[in-house]
């Protein structure tokens, strides 16, 4: 081991990692680390501050609307151009730009989980194929580790109609202002399985290494 990577395995005894740069994307297969930002009772939108790795306030939530499941990010991950032209080619909307943050995810369970902030493992079991404003924003969807009632789940195919139903309205009207009229910039091109979300994972995490090349932990 060389005398920087040695210095780096002894800092992690003395220092939290960064969400996003310091923990690896793989716990153990099938499972995700999954870093949590908010959960369905928070009334303000965490959002990870990139450059300290706290969570800041990104906006109160201002209506009704509040997100279905756990929300977070897969670390280590990065929508770039190889995942962008991945959702380009299935989508068939031709060239789309990635929105360059880390990949979304959504972790259903049926526990009362009281704040983000949070690492936790999660197994992938598919994902809704979003474009925001013209860029590639997909959601992986997965279910916690061991959970009672989803934690047996393999793919999206055995979730719940009303549970997919409620997670693409949100992702659908979360930015909607009541009163203000216009046409939606949002879309859900498609809910793929198991087999697509571990492919946008890989496709994000390899995105990752070419932004950002420097000696993280790899997953």
């Amino acid at each position: 081991m060389s005398d920087v990577s040695s210095l780096m395995e002894q800092f992690k005894h003395f220092f939290k990692p960064h969400p996003w740069h310091g923990i690896a994307v793989w716990a153990k297969a099938p499972y995700l680390n999954v870093f949590i930002e908010i959960v369905p009772t928070d009334t303000v939108k965490y959002e990870l501050d990139k450059e300290s790795g706290y969570l800041s306030i990104d906006r109160p939530q201002k209506f009704s609307n509040i997100v279905p499941a756990l929300y977070g990010f897969v670390p280590q991950t990065y929508c770039g151009d190889t995942t962008a032209a991945f959702a380009s080619k299935e989508s068939g909307l031709g060239k789309l730009e990635g929105d360059g943050d880390p990949l979304d995810i959504c972790v259903l369970t049926e526990r009362t989980i009281t704040h983000g902030d949070i690492l936790l493992l999660a197994k992938p079991i598919g994902g809704l194929r979003m474009i925001d404003q013209g860029e590639v924003d997909d959601k992986i969807i997965a279910v916690l580790k061991d959970d009672s009632i989803y934690g047996d789940i393999n793919d999206i195919s055995q979730v719940p109609p009303k549970v997919l139903d409620r997670l693409k309205h949100y992702f659908l009207t979360y930015k909607d202002i009541p009163g203000v009229g216009g046409e939606r910039n949002i879309s859900i091109e498609t809910v793929y399985a198991a087999k697509d979300a571990l492919k946008v994972i890989e496709l994000s995490a390899g995105d990752y290494r070419t932004k950002f090349p420097q000696s993280f932990p790899k997953g």
